[in-house]
């Protein structure tokens, strides 16, 4: 049929026009495209980095900090067992005070109470503390619990926000005699601000420690030191006792970029955060910068695609004269219907169109016949593996029926292989009609078999295997009689199958189909649960 004349677009574009055209479109959004593009990985780049960076800062301050902790505990040891020989002995233990206190500056205050909470000495001279009675949160649990412990923080009877490290003092005989202890003031110049003070950082960042009770022992801003933190995804983190990274909303309303850790020994946490404004800030002037460096490349581009646009026309058009005279039966009203809004393109679109329907009709064919079974129209191994990939990519669950024919040799050498392949096409008829339209058949070779069932549990597919086994073994096969299979079946939501993929869940049939031969043949076979 010949075909139709092509309505004519009331506008028409000369192609040379057209391609200068579409090229600095092309070139614009391509470089718009590269600029978001660009941006988009710098800045995710900046994040991620800086996000490792604090991570990785928390982390080493909160080994320092933990190693500081350590020697602490130590120094108190080790003054712990010198003091019994000496603790009827007041300038002795006046002594050993000042020497913990002077030595490394750890404690704003040193104590040695008896085991009747009474101060026996203290470093500093504080003359409220000497020989008083003391009845703070720390003295009570150090009191109570007599063992090596750092508290909570708690208003001591000084009225200070302290934290209290300790350590019981024990005679030979294992008699409890007291305990020696060093304060540390939170609000006041102490070792935390000693470690943690010298922040590595000057643009905006900051550092501070939170306990397990969400309390401030260490701000930049000594206010705030002592407080109870509210809402904040890092600090549930750090109470989880979890170490990491995350961009959170702090209590300011900032969007900042935190890297957090704990001490394990305490169970406080260490968090380095830096406000994202001030990470992203450089890539604003360096987008700006990269735009005004390839302003002028872009406008040098015109002529040069000027150029290249009547080079490319003369033999696009001598391409859509020659295109004109091709024609091929009931293509006329597709390719009418073809908003083809210049001549030259509606005459290459349609000669483009006619090959690559055949094209298409040709490669459909391919497809088909590559992952189809030619003796019995069920799918392949390829057909199999590709319904597998599309199920794995989608998460959907099913099951696996594998199955053959019982002594099948016999078969083949009794009868011939004509009635052996008719014994294979009888089966893959029995296996259409005991199974649904969404199920997937497949022959897997010789007299192997596999089917696969969507959306299908085990229970489903137990009931489908047996009622298959018992129409095979009721059916009268041509030239051959009675015949029996044996089958296996898993599903892929068996818990130790869960994480082993479509090779797990295929190697598990296999062996239920193994089981069911070795249990006397046709019989349905589960695997063992691994």
């Amino acid at each position: 049929m010949p075909l139709q004349p092509v309505a004519q677009p009331l506008l028409r574009i000369n192609l040379r026009r057209l391609i200068v055209l579409v090229a600095f479109a092309s070139a614009v959004i391509s470089l718009l495209s590269s600029f978001y593009a660009t941006y988009q990985v710098q800045r995710q780049l900046l994040i991620d980095t800086t996000l490792e960076a604090n991570h990785a800062y928390a982390l080493k301050l909160a080994s320092s900090t933990e190693n500081f902790l350590l020697a602490v505990r130590q120094q108190l040891a080790y003054s712990a067992s010198l003091l019994p020989r000496h603790f009827a002995d007041p300038a002795a233990l006046k002594a050993e005070t000042e020497r913990l206190r002077g030595q490394t500056n750890s404690f704003n205050s040193v104590l040695v109470v008896n085991a009747q909470g009474k101060v026996l000495a203290v470093s500093p001279e504080i003359v409220a503390l000497q020989n008083s009675q003391l009845d703070s949160e720390g003295a009570r649990q150090a009191l109570r619990e007599r063992r090596p412990l750092i508290t909570k923080p708690y208003l001591s009877s000084v009225g200070n926000l302290v934290i209290f490290i300790s350590h019981p003092v024990f005679d030979d005989a294992g008699r409890y005699l007291g305990y020696v202890g060093g304060s540390i003031y939170l609000k006041q110049k102490n070792i935390l601000f000693t470690l943690l003070g010298q922040h590595y950082y000057r643009d905006s960042s900051y550092l501070y420690v939170v306990d397990q009770s969400r309390r401030l022992l260490y701000h930049p801003d000594p206010l705030r030191v002592g407080e109870v933190a509210g809402d904040n995804g890092v600090i549930d983190a750090l109470l989880r006792q979890e170490s990491g990274s995350a961009s959170i909303v702090n209590s300011r309303g900032t969007d900042m970029l935190a890297g957090y850790a704990v001490l394990p020994s305490t169970g406080w946490g260490i968090v380095a955060q830096r406000p994202t404004a001030a990470t992203l800030a450089p890539l604003n002037q360096l987008m700006l910068n990269t735009v005004w460096y390839c302003l002028p490349i872009a406008l040098l581009n015109l002529p040069l695609i000027w150029w290249l646009a009547r080079l490319i026309s003369r033999p696009l058009v001598q391409l859509a004269e020659g295109a004109s005279g091709m024609d091929a039966p009931g293509m006329a009203e597709r390719i009418g219907g073809i908003p083809a809004w210049y001549l030259e393109a509606s005459q290459i679109k349609r000669a483009l169109l006619v090959g690559m329907s055949l094209l298409q009709k040709k490669i459909g064919k391919l497809k088909t016949d590559v992952q189809t079974d030619p003796l019995t129209g069920l799918s392949n191994r390829r057909g199999m593996a590709a319904a597998l990939d599309a199920w794995q990519a989608k998460a959907l669950p099913f099951s696996v029926i594998a199955l053959d024919i019982d002594h099948f040799k016999q078969v083949n050498d009794r009868w011939g292989h004509a009635v052996g392949d008719d014994v294979i096409l009888h089966l893959a008829q029995l296996m259409r009609a005991c199974s649904r339209d969404v199920d997937v058949l497949c022959r897997n070779g010789g007299d192997e078999f596999i089917m696969l069932l969507p959306d299908a549990d085990l229970d489903v597919a137990l009931q489908v295997a047996e009622r298959l086994r018992a129409r095979v073994a009721a059916a009268d096969f041509p030239g051959a009689g009675h015949v029996t299979v044996s089958l296996g079946v898993v599903s892929s939501q068996q818990a130790a199958l869960k994480l082993g993929g479509a090779d797990a869940v295929l190697l598990a049939a296999d062996a239920a189909l193994y089981a069911a031969k070795e249990n006397g043949r046709n019989r349905v076979g589960l695997a063992e649960p691994a």
